[in-house]
């Protein structure tokens, strides 16, 4: 038999960048994985929705007793001022030991390394179960037709992770230095509120619906949500919006509109914070007058995989591999593991993220290598 070359995550990394997948585009991204992955004996399905390109790929038998998953994505956030650039951003230049490019932090260097460990470890060591790669391009978007596309054609077709790991940038600074056993929620509250419209000079005979939206953030500001639970830091309230587009300085308007983004920890739900605005909301409207109505899209409950054998193996290989032994953490923004953890127990591991999404978005190439490395090294304990 001859024996195959290792796949070298940097050139896939850059390969993966020159494909323009600015979201929802495919860009050939996972036309480019699924030829890398089936030379190696992955089946390779993939899983459009709704104009969405995704890729699942599996090495072993469907419903092994011991499936190990990653996912991540191949699609990327716009470039926004190309003129700012100072690379190509869909060239791969690598400039002083970095490779710039969208996508290079977040994440087609994670894919690249879960890719290429997931190849050379069942070529080399061909393991007693599964090995499954589950990759978007819809998560940069509204989601909502990437990984759950996903994991309903599994559900569909008895195929099944029994542990995944999201391979998205997890370390604020130092490679290894962090790990996510969890994600706070996000739920976006949409206000509108409905008064009288008047003369300014008159405000006794209008309703001013801008006033009452300034008492409701007033009091959903009024204290914290919580003081933090055992795993997560406090929840917060942000008010991102508070606007009725009135051009008129004389004119108290009839309508106005706020909003509000809200991260929770798992003490609330979505549900249960929905009925708290609608409190509020009750409760400004009979003081007032104005009519207030909202409307609440919940983006992602809070999940957590308690710690255990699964994040201990994890945490062992990133410090065997950088020296490192990560915090195990819940901070940030959401991610596609809100969408796993239905599935199987979940955590994510990857490299420095400080300059995803930001012109000149590059990485460390030498993080690439060590990525591969700990991936590999996971795969290996876990199926030893």
């Amino acid at each position: 038999m001859l024996a195959h070359a290792p796949v070298d995550p940097e050139k896939l990394t850059a390969d993966l960048i020159r494909c323009a997948s600015v979201t929802p585009q495919e860009g050939g991204a996972l036309v480019l994985l699924a030829g890398v992955l089936e030379t190696a004996g992955f089946t390779c399905t993939r899983v459009d929705r709704g104009g969405i390109a995704n890729l699942y790929a599996r090495w072993g038998v469907a419903g092994a007793n011991k499936s190990f998953g990653f996912n991540g994505h191949t699609d990327v956030v716009p470039v926004g001022d190309l003129a700012a650039w100072t690379q190509d951003p869909f060239g791969a230049a690598v400039v002083d030991g970095f490779m710039y490019g969208r996508g290079a932090t977040d994440m087609k260097s994670g894919v690249a390394a879960f890719a290429a460990a997931a190849v050379d470890f069942v070529r080399q060591t061909p393991p007693d179960g599964a090995v499954i790669l589950a990759i978007t391009g819809d998560e940069e978007a509204d989601a909502l037709d990437g990984t759950v596309a996903l994991l309903d054609w599994m559900a569909s077709n008895g195929e099944r992770m029994t542990h995944c790991l999201v391979g998205e940038p997890t370390s604020p600074n130092e490679m290894g230095e962090m790990m996510k056993i969890g994600r706070r929620g996000s739920m976006t509250c949409y206000f509108t509120a409905v008064g009288v419209q008047g003369h300014s000079a008159y405000p006794h005979r209008a309703r001013n619906p801008m006033s009452a939206l300034v008492a409701l953030m007033a009091r959903l500001e009024a204290e914290p949500l919580d003081q933090g639970t055992a795993h997560f830091d406090a929840s917060t309230l942000a008010i991102t919006t508070i606007d009725c587009g009135n051009k008129a300085t004389n004119v108290i308007p009839a309508k106005g509109f706020a909003t509000v983004n809200i991260r929770f920890n798992d003490a609330h739900s979505g549900a249960s914070l929905t009925a708290w605005l609608q409190d509020h909301a009750t409760a400004v409207q009979a003081a007032t007058g104005v009519e207030i109505s909202m409307r609440v899209t919940v983006s992602g409950e809070s999940f957590l995989t308690p710690p255990g054998d699964f994040s201990a193996l994890v945490a062992k290989a990133v410090q065997a591999e950088t020296g490192r032994i990560p915090e195990y953490s819940t901070s940030g923004g959401t991610s596609d593991a809100r969408f796993v953890k239905d599935h199987c127990p979940v955590v994510e591991f990857g490299l420095v993220g400080k300059t995803m999404h930001q012109v000149d978005e590059r990485v460390e190439v030498a993080q690439i290598h060590a990525l591969k490395a700990i991936y590999t090294r996971i795969l290996r304990d876990y199926f030893a």
